[in-house]
């Protein structure tokens, strides 16, 4: 494919109706390059700031300032591993286990932000929030319309799992949800 058509496929891509209509008279020109990759970037931006802003993963502290001396029985390689995404290519999960306060919310956040700058939708959410929310659903229309919007994301991670103790319902919504995503997507608890 040569450069010019290439140039009009992503104009296509990005549906630029008016240039491509006027395609003949302007392909040549030096400026219709340029026009394309800034469209291309600008919607890139905007796409990861949206899916930053629905992901609801809120601040943290980025990895490179993560204390690997605390705790001492971190595996970094297995976090370092994580961060390649290939986890979600089987849509595997994952699941940090240890006590409070050694970073397990900062290292899932870390992989999340991964998966959103790679392009992927993440929703981060903790356990009683989201359990809560459900259990409170009335209408059998409305929970299944809840549970698709937590079975949707590429990415799922439920923070404080081992924090509640749970009801039946909330067991079974739990439950629900993660047979929903099961081998679909991954989840990070």
């Amino acid at each position: 494919m040569s450069s010019l058509e290439s140039l009009r496929t992503r104009a296509q891509e990005l549906r630029l109706h008016g240039l491509l209509a006027h395609w003949p008279e302007v392909a040549q020109e030096p400026w219709v390059a340029p026009l394309v990759q800034w469209e291309e970037d600008e919607r890139a931006r905007r796409s990861l700031e949206r899916r930053i802003k629905e992901s609801h993963l809120g601040g943290f502290k980025a990895l490179c300032d993560f204390d690997w001396t605390w705790p001492s029985r971190c595996d970094r390689g297995a976090i370092e591993e994580l961060m390649t995404l290939g986890f979600m290519k089987d849509a595997a999960n994952v699941v940090l286990i240890g006590p409070n306060g050694v970073g397990k919310s900062t290292l899932a956040k870390n992989v999340a932000h991964q998966a959103l700058v790679h392009g992927h939708t993440v929703l981060f959410t903790t356990a009683g929030n989201m359990l809560g929310e459900l259990a409170a659903l009335d209408s059998d229309s409305t929970l299944r319309r809840r549970l698709r919007r937590y079975a949707a994301p590429d990415v799922l991670v439920i923070d404080e799992v081992g924090y509640l103790s749970y009801s039946n319902r909330h067991a079974d919504l739990l439950f629900e949800l993660i047979s929903r995503r099961y081998q679909n997507n991954s989840t990070i608890v």
